[in-house]
């Protein structure tokens, strides 16, 4: 996998390897997030990418506008009071570990789209998987397909215009938002009164199931059993196959999005391993993201039982 993973002679050793790479790389994902706040509101961003640092800003900024906007139109144009203003709510947003984390795999997601769409010609909307399932028999899943194929056309352009829908997030990270918007209100009753009947009025209008995340899980789980086929980049797309490998592997989809980063080879490797595929399609799939990379000697004799308990013994938190 790199120079430290020496050809392991026996399980034991090739577990030992994966051990190592786990605690290592679990330990740069500790990092990650601290890191990202304080280079988002510094001027030196050389340790980030630009890219990714400029798209998180930009959603954020979004939500924070998307939020203010709520407020307006449910209390009017003076309902947010003195104490709200757009770089208050940005920066209360980027304080928030939760939202930031998955802010910060949509921009992950989106600028491994783009690099799998340069090099293998992979579509960012429809993939071979998408269509089968828009031409299926069944009338519910050919309605779930095409409305996921809407979601993702509509999130692929909302990337580009480094935006993000408030009702794209997931329930527990908007709740976030929406609790961090309360928090700025504490101290100024007049305020809590009109944000409480904001965050209702958001709460009231929103469907975590017609999101792209939602759409996304309940078009796998339609699949049953044949869930193994969206492990399948080529097949499935990046999308469904990130929310694939999560459901499988037993791990969230923001961690699964993450560990496609270099600094993780052991943990996607792993990953692949448990959510049951052979040796020989783990190192296919594995090759599609890191083409220059190899898997060690000896990965063959993990186990998917063994794999996913590799897996769970690693920190992995964000």
């Amino acid at each position: 996998m790199n120079e430290k993973l020496a050809t392991p002679d026996s399980l034991r050793a090739v577990e030992t390897v994966f051990r190592d790479e786990l605690s290592r790389g679990d330990a740069t994902a500790q990092t990650v997030l601290p890191i990202l706040r304080h280079l988002i509101g510094a001027e030196d961003n050389s340790v980030f990418s630009d890219e990714i640092l400029a798209r998180v800003r930009g959603m954020v900024g979004d939500l924070a506008r998307q939020l203010l906007d709520a407020v307006a139109s449910t209390c009017g144009s003076e309902g947010a009071g003195a104490g709200l203003r757009m770089e208050r709510v940005a920066q209360a947003l980027l304080d928030n570990p939760q939202l930031l984390a998955h802010v910060h795999s949509l921009a992950l997601e989106w600028q491994l789209t783009e690099r799998l769409q340069h090099r293998l010609a992979l579509d960012p909307v429809v993939s071979p998987l998408l269509q089968a399932l828009i031409s299926a028999a069944d009338p519910a899943t050919q309605d779930t397909a095409m409305r996921f194929l809407a979601a993702q056309a509509r999130w692929c352009q909302a990337q580009r215009r480094m935006t993000l829908a408030l009702v794209e997030l997931p329930a527990e990270i908007l709740h976030a938002a929406l609790m961090t918007l309360g928090v700025m209100a504490a101290g100024d009753p007049r305020l809590s009164e009109n944000l409480a009947l904001v965050q209702a009025d958001v709460r009231a209008r929103y469907d975590e199931g017609a999101s792209r995340l939602g759409l996304a899980a309940h078009l796998l789980f339609t699949l049953g059993g044949g869930v193994q086929a969206a492990l399948s980049l080529d097949s499935a797309g990046l999308a469904l196959f990130l929310t694939a490998l999560g459901f499988s592997s037993g791990q969230d989809r923001e961690q699964v999005v993450f560990s496609t980063h270099e600094s993780q080879l052991a943990r996607l490797a792993l990953a692949l391993r448990a959510s049951g595929l052979k040796s020989a399609t783990v190192e296919r799939e594995f090759l599609a993201f890191h083409p220059d990379i190899t898997l060690p000697e000896g990965f063959e004799a993990i186990g998917v039982d063994r794999a996913a308990a590799l897996l769970a013994a690693g920190e992995g938190t964000r």
